[in-house]
């Protein structure tokens, strides 16, 4: 009989449908079915040697929450008999509950050694134990994961130990994963900790890529795949990453109407072992990073999510570097865009919903803008990225542009501001969306990767968007902080700082940037999560720091908690 090996993850969830995520031990139907009568089933399908299941629950009713459990082949498997944890449900908010979007990056998941954690508690350890304590309390709508989810370049000793009786340690890549049974030993090490295996079971997620889910500073420069591409292991390493990827995360991020026509989803399914198919996607995707799409938009009630893949859809060209490929960037902008002007004219109603009474109400009152990697940095930071990409492009010469290259994999230049044409195409296109009739009361780019936190806002010349409009920087959710980083961006951020950044700008002969900005929150550092509360076209920050108690408990403490835009 099939056991339960990892999850259940609920994954999308609307007004009247749900996905749930599990992995099983073996072949078997899997069903979810829920307190109120709303149920799913589906078969699993193989890939590696591994079982999965995506179950689609249909007949939730609108503004409720419902408990639910996991069958496999009529035995129950969740929730486990002797669970510490309340029941697990599915919530289907309206859109007059208001919406709580809660957000992070960069989760090392290796278990604490002898009970100590090294790098402090646990952000959304801690934040489950709170939800646990309360069910009924206030708790995310949605959790966003920003990037390195896993970390393939860094793993735990436990992981370390498990790899070495697979392979020798002393031959590339060593103690890093190496191939897909490894990748899944780390999903399994950061979803099979007790208290995220059960938020994750209970509060929707959508998640997204950063390097580490493949290796550092993946995708920096056409020079650096060029040496990685060289190896003997890289490849297997990226598909296996890849892989991985679309069966534990990407899979989730879609809608049940999404996956009825992915072909990919369907060609899987339909074989006793999708591991071929599943294969020759991720070597295409390695092929022409063009021919493959893992951004994605969700629309939550009048609140829209696009999560933008920053890493796989980069044009690595030297003169012609874009973080997003031609076709990404007119998808970025055609979903921005998409009923952002419908009330403009008489006869045009497309994406305003029965009641609206607001002049020129476009489709959504929030856009959120989900990059793994932030928009606007400390300007030193940014003014190096753009000196670094002019030099490595040729602009003071061959003897710069090779210690400029050297500089940039060294330093992770490789950032929005490491592709110039990329920043200002991104910021142009924020200020389109966030001006005139029909904007949305707030723009805000969430990111993470740089380990701290920090709001900034932006501005333009000559140009004034009615939207409120903030990069929103949150990580870690659990890693370490080293003083060296702390101190770098404290200083980053600095007025002398951004003096010396102009200074070696000039040196670069850059443009200066076609948007200005300032930080007016942090930098904070430590284990955090950020929540967005949106009400109306109202809005809501809060960021919280997991901290230990005098008395040893794990608490979120409030570090800020601001109005973003206050309803009209």
């Amino acid at each position: 009989m099939a056991g339960l090996r990892l999850g259940p993850l609920l994954r999308y969830a609307d007004g009247s449908c749900a996905t749930v995520w599990v992995e099983t031990s073996g072949p078997c139907t899997a069903e979810v079915r829920c307190a109120d009568g709303a149920r799913g089933t589906a078969d699993t399908f193989r890939v590696a040697g591994h079982h999965y299941a995506l179950v689609p629950v249909d007949g939730l009713t609108p503004g409720t929450a419902t408990e639910y459990e996991v069958l496999l082949d009529g035995a129950s498997v969740w929730p486990p008999p002797d669970s510490r944890f309340p029941p697990s449900v599915i919530a289907t908010p309206t859109d007059d509950d208001g919406m709580r979007v809660a957000f992070g990056s960069c989760r090392w998941a290796a278990p604490p050694a002898g009970g100590k954690d090294a790098v402090g508690p646990d952000a959304l350890d801690t934040l489950s134990a709170r939800i646990a304590a309360d069910p009924g309390g206030a708790r995310p709508d949605v959790l966003l994961l920003l990037g390195d989810q896993v970390y393939a370049d860094e793993v735990s000793d436990a992981t370390r130990h498990w790899i070495s009786g697979r392979r020798d340690l002393d031959r590339p890549p060593g103690d890093q994963v190496a191939d897909y049974e490894e990748y899944t030993r780390l999903y399994y090490e950061s979803w099979l900790d007790p208290e995220v295996r059960w938020l994750l079971s209970t509060v929707p997620s959508c998640m997204i890529f950063d390097d580490h889910d493949v290796i550092d500073d993946w995708n920096t420069s056409a020079a650096w795949l060029a040496d990685m591409r060289a190896t003997d292991w890289w490849q297997e390493r990226l598909l296996s990453g890849l892989m991985s990827y679309w069966v534990y995360q990407q899979l989730g991020n879609l809608s049940p109407d999404e996956l009825a026509t992915d072909p990919l989803y369907a060609a899987v399914r339909e074989t006793p072992d999708g591991t071929a198919a599943l294969r020759a996607f991720a070597a295409r995707a390695d092929a022409d990073p063009a021919s493959v799409r893992w951004s994605y938009r969700r629309d939550f009630g009048r609140t829209r999510l696009l999560m933008v893949d920053s890493r796989a859809a980069r044009v690595l060209e030297e003169g012609r570097r874009t973080m997003l490929d031609p076709g990404e960037a007119a998808w970025l902008h055609e979903q921005i865009m998409d009923g952002r002007g419908a009330a403009d004219g008489p006869g045009d109603g497309a994406g305003v919903k029965d009641g609206d009474t607001g002049a020129g109400r476009g489709a959504y009152d929030h856009l959120l803008i989900g990059t793994s990697l932030p928009w606007l940095l400390p300007h030193l930071v940014h003014d190096v990225e753009a000196w670094n990409s002019a030099i490595c492009g040729g602009e003071r010469g061959a003897r710069w542009a090779r210690l400029g290259e050297r500089i940039r994999r060294g330093a992770d230049l490789e950032h929005w501001s490491a592709f110039p044409s990329s920043f200002a195409a991104l910021g142009d296109l924020i200020a389109e969306a966030g001006t005139g009739p029909g904007a949305p009361a707030t723009v805000s780019v969430l990111s993470g990767d740089v380990h701290h936190a920090y709001v900034a806002e932006p501005s333009w010349p000559g140009r004034a968007p009615d939207a409120r409009v903030a990069q929103l920087t949150c990580s870690p959710v659990h890693n370490s902080v080293p003083l060296s980083i702390r101190l770098g961006f404290r200083f980053g951020w600095s007025a002398p700082a951004r003096a010396l950044g102009r200074r070696i700008a000039r040196h670069g002969r850059c443009d200066p940037p076609t948007v200005s900005w300032r930080r007016t929150g942090g930098p904070w550092f430590g284990n955090q999560i950020m929540t967005l509360t949106l009400r109306g076209r109202s809005a809501r920050l809060r960021l919280e720091q997991a901290r230990a108690n005098r008395d040893g408990a794990n608490v979120l403490r409030v570090i800020t908690d601001r109005e973003l835009a206050q309803p009209d």
